[in-house]
């Protein structure tokens, strides 16, 4: 662990040394916290931050598994198209801004509330690739992928997955909303819709 950080601190140094625009943005942005974690997740592969806590919904997140993928759809614009169109279709069911929390706990165990109606679960987090499993009641497990830093996650589904999560949440089913949010994902391979969420002070 020692080494790792003595490679990521080299890497930093050289970064404050190399980029001319280090004088303009200043130490104080290029040390703040996210950007460290950053630069430790790519040397290291691990990420400081930690997951559990209370995150809150910001809005819809989408993203491609691969770039390859990213750019047969048309480029990071398609990808922020299909979240808008997502987060319109979610509000209509009740998932706005700070209007659903997820709160995962140290003993595996986590908290989704939409409304102010809870729904209670278990999770089980694999750091070697970065996804998260959910386990809540009358559900198949729920794999997601995270990208996240101590401030901000994206909780990623697959779409068939992500309309069983928001099905039992909001409890709805057969619903023309649903139904308009699965249309959503139609022509895309490897597209990745879920939650964006800031974690709570």
């Amino acid at each position: 662990m020692k080494k790792y950080a003595s490679i990521a601190f080299s890497t930093l140094i050289a970064i404050l040394l190399a980029c001319p625009c280090a004088q303009a943005q200043g130490l104080k942005d290029l040390l703040n916290r996210e950007n460290v974690e950053k630069i430790v997740s790519a040397v290291t592969g691990t990420n400081l931050a930690e997951m559990t806590g209370t995150w809150v919904y910001t809005g819809a997140a989408v993203e491609f598994e691969s770039d390859n993928l990213l750019a047969k759809a048309g480029g990071a614009v398609a990808a922020n198209t299909l979240a808008d169109k997502l987060d319109e279709q979610l509000q209509k069911l009740g998932f706005r801004e700070g209007a659903l929390s997820f709160t995962f706990e140290a003993d595996s165990t986590f908290q989704a509330t939409l409304g102010g109606k809870p729904v209670k679960g278990t999770y089980s987090y694999d750091q070697a690739d970065n996804h998260v499993t959910l386990k809540l009641a009358r559900l198949v497990p729920l794999k997601a992928t995270l990208k996240y830093t101590s401030a901000q996650m994206d909780l990623l589904f697959n779409f068939d997955r992500l309309l069983d999560l928001v099905q039992l949440l909001a409890g709805k089913s057969g619903n023309s909303t649903l139904e308009a949010v699965s249309s959503i994902a139609d022509g895309y391979d490897g597209l990745l819709m879920g939650f964006a969420l800031r974690k709570e002070e």
